[in-house]
């Protein structure tokens, strides 16, 4: 549902039919350093398309235009509407990614660099490929040093301009010594192949340009008019070579939004749009503040949340659309109630005619599109996971589901060939094939063929070794699971972390990796779930029915789906109604004991892009608990809630306050205690700090799912302690970190 309702700018163009004076003050700004400060829903689309149409339309020269995106697709998109406006001499315009736009400059100046004009383009694959190798090479073990973790980090050197040698001096860290051996080695080899990764692009035009005079000028001549989108998601690399371009003549035209500078995890600088003044100190600044999507309900939302971040670009944004609804705070009692209640509410709007396609629910990580996947196929709702796939079918989820399927049946070789070597196990493939070989000559199972491979003799002693010890993991957990002393998420908890995929994912250190282990923690509190509401069932039935569910048809006919996904990928999307699920401290925002102020208003903004995604129905929620590899945890509202205007928000439960319709600007006034107060101010977003466990065996403890029991055995320490527990259901082993026991009597 749109809400428009636009001022117009006088103007004989058909160029600047509809626009407001902002807007059209954007496009007619020909020379000179511009600075268009885009809030959310102002028509930044639009600005900059009509811009270059109107360039064409002054007789510039299309040629002489260099617009770069973040998508071809958004390129392509622009090069579409300014065609239907000006016609073929759209197709002139220079406009792509820095990649596919450097690419392509590379290829007529490659040989000025060392390489030839038919250069290959090494993806990411590609890339991971070539580091194994080089490691292979170096003899540098792939167990303690994964090629993930080591192509991350050469990526991130490049994109702050940092080469092999400035990694190894500037880094105490023996793994980072290694690193830039294998970096120096990697970009060796790259030479050799007359190859570049996609960081290479970047680098390799800035070296052109810098390295040879003649080809800067020659391109600062050709790019006279430079216009940049999504300006505050650009890295270090890429604003040199902007500005490279841009020193000449200095008609560089960005447009972003400071306060949706969302990516700093993949090098992102925003910096690049904070510092653009001082970068370019005649610039002139245009201010796009007139909101055309929310209600101002949902504006006034936004802007009380991202006025607590200091690093920004003072702007006001309004709207001429209704006040519309109150923002509706949902309180749950865990995440399954949550999605459960949710994907309800969703049902109910669709029965009285809302149509799916209009609503979204928004999430922080990956792992909590699990509970509303199943509530999803429980209530038979269509959806659609944009941005990212289906929960079931991540990698490092088959790779979880194939650790539990070796549990239930040994004799499964296929699921023990996907797991051997996650994480490397120095089993390689010559390794793999004598294991396999004995089992067809001996005619045993491929598991056994582990076991007993000290009596392969084709095996080298070091291979025997790894591929026994496995064989008796493997073993042992099978043991663990027919034992009834042991709950089941304990000890899939354990089992999992015995295999090396935590410290796998943990050592690589990404966000990407620890979104990796939130999804594998996910599965663990998905069994917690599933043998709370199936006590007789064991692991085998909880992996039937997620093969099952695994292997459902998903496929519908109709595109009228509900949309799943995380905040990251809702950017520059909107619908009529959304839900941002998982308001909690330490999940939204989502912070670790050493982040710092940067990381936490990336948060905020994070969370001003989720709020903006509404146009005219807002929800968000948090629960009281959730599970934590496999028991409960408690939870608390996050922070964020309390910095909404309380006068906006309708907390269900309690009457909705209909007079609260707020003039957009009016400060919070004073008032008494309500609910606002038991959220956490803003001062502190860290973890709460790991429990002190001063437990000892005799003393009798209640667990909310096994009741009241005593404590027979401990054992571990930190957040490894575990306490074995006599209950009247029977002997458990419980790790405290997440058991949450309470101490009845000593």
């Amino acid at each position: 549902m749109k809400l428009i309702k636009k001022n117009t700018f006088e103007d004989s163009s058909d160029i600047f039919k509809g626009l407001n004076p902002e807007q059209a003050e954007a496009v007619k700004s020909i020379n000179g350093p511009l600075l268009i400060v885009a809030g959310a829903g102002s028509g930044k689309t639009r600005v900059l398309t009509n811009r270059i149409a109107y360039f064409l339309e002054q007789g510039i020269p299309a040629y002489s235009i260099l617009a770069l995106t973040f998508t071809n697709k958004a390129a392509n998109e622009m090069k579409d509407r300014i065609s239907k406006m000006v016609g073929d001499a759209a197709n002139k315009i220079w406009a792509g990614t820095f990649h596919s736009i450097f690419a392509k400059i590379l290829r007529f100046e490659a040989e000025k660099i060392g390489f030839t004009s038919n250069y290959t383009i090494y993806d990411t694959d590609d890339s991971l490929s070539l580091i194994k190798s080089v490691m292979n090479s170096l003899h540098i073990s792939q167990q303690d040093l994964t090629p993930q973790q080591v192509r991350t980090k050469i990526s991130n050197a490049k994109n702050n301009m940092l080469n092999w040698k400035q990694l190894h001096d500037g880094s105490s860290f023996s793994n980072d010594k290694i690193i830039a051996q294998i970096f120096e080695a990697y970009e060796r080899k790259l030479k050799e192949n007359n190859c570049m990764d996609f960081d290479d692009l970047i680098l390799n035009m800035i070296k052109l340009l810098e390295s040879d005079r003649s080809v800067l000028e020659k391109y600062q001549t050709k790019f006279k008019y430079i216009m940049v989108d999504e300006y505050q998601d650009t890295n270090h690399a890429q604003y040199l070579v902007v500005n490279l371009l841009a020193r000449a003549h200095q008609n560089i035209c960005v447009v972003g939004d400071d306060a949706q500078s969302i990516y700093g995890w993949r090098g992102a600088d925003i910096g690049n749009i904070l510092n653009f003044q001082n970068d370019y100190p005649y610039c002139k600044i245009i201010r796009l503040e007139q909101n055309y999507r929310s209600t101002k309900t949902i504006l006034a939302a936004a802007d009380s949340v991202i006025k607590y971040n200091r690093k920004q670009i003072p702007k006001k944004l309004w709207t001429d659309n209704p006040d519309g609804d109150l923002i509706e705070l949902l309180q749950f009692n865990d995440s399954r109630d949550e999605a459960e209640r949710i994907i309800s509410k969703i049902k109910m709007a669709v029965s009285k005619g809302k149509s799916l396609k209009e609503i979204a629910v928004l999430y922080r990580t990956n792992a909590q599109s699990a509970e509303f996947e199943n509530a999803c196929r429980k209530h038979n709702i269509p959806y659609v996971i944009v941005g990212g796939m289906s929960f079931y079918k991540r990698k490092e989820i088959k790779d979880v589901l194939a650790y539990l399927k070796i549990l239930v049946n040994p004799m499964d070789s296929e699921s023990l060939l996907r797991i051997v070597n996650e994480p490397p196990r120095g089993l390689g493939n010559t390794s793999l094939r004598h294991l396999q070989n004995y089992a067809e000559m001996h005619n045993v199972s491929l598991i056994k063929s582990f076991e007993l491979a000290e009596m392969n003799s084709d095996l080298q002693k070091r291979a025997a070794v790894a591929a026994k010890n496995f064989a008796y993991m493997i073993y042992k957990h099978i043991a663990a699971v027919a034992n009834a002393e042991y709950d089941l998420p304990t000890i899939v908890s354990e089992y999992l972390n015995e295999t090396g995929l935590f410290d796998m994912y943990r050592e690589i250190g990404t966000d990407e990796s620890r979104d990796k282990l939130r999804n594998i923690e996910a599965v663990i509190n998905d069994i917690a779930y599933f043998v709370k509401n199936n006590p007789d069932a064991g692991l085998a039935d909880y992996v039937q029915q997620i093969s099952l569910i695994s292997e459902l048809d998903e496929k519908d006919i109709s595109q009228n789906k509900l949309t799943l996904m995380t905040i990251h990928s809702a950017k520059g999307l909107e619908f009529d109604e959304v839900f941002i699920a998982g308001l909690e401290k330490g999940l939204f925002p989502l912070t670790r004991s050493d982040a710092d102020d940067s990381e936490l208003e990336e948060e905020r903004r994070l969370f001003y892009v989720a709020i903006t995604r509404a146009e005219t129905k807002l929800h968000i929620s948090y629960c009281e608990q959730r599970f934590r590899f496999g028991n409960i945890s408690q939870q608390f509202p996050s922070p964020f809630i309390r910095e909404i205007d309380e006068s906006l928000i309708a907390k269900k439960g309690s009457p909705d306050r209909p007079s609260a319709r707020p003039t957009m600007g009016i400060p919070k006034p004073a008032k008494t205690r309500s609910f606002f107060d038991d959220i956490p101010a803003n001062e502190s977003y860290s973890q709460l700090p790991p429990p002190v466990f001063n437990f000892k065996i005799g003393d009798t403890v209640k667990h909310m799912q096994f009741g009241v029991g005593r404590i027979t055995g401990l054992s571990g320490e930190g957040n490894q302690r575990k306490a074995t527990v006599l209950f009247s259901v029977g002997k458990k082993q419980l790790m405290l970190a997440y058991a949450k026991l309470e101490l009845i009597r000593k």
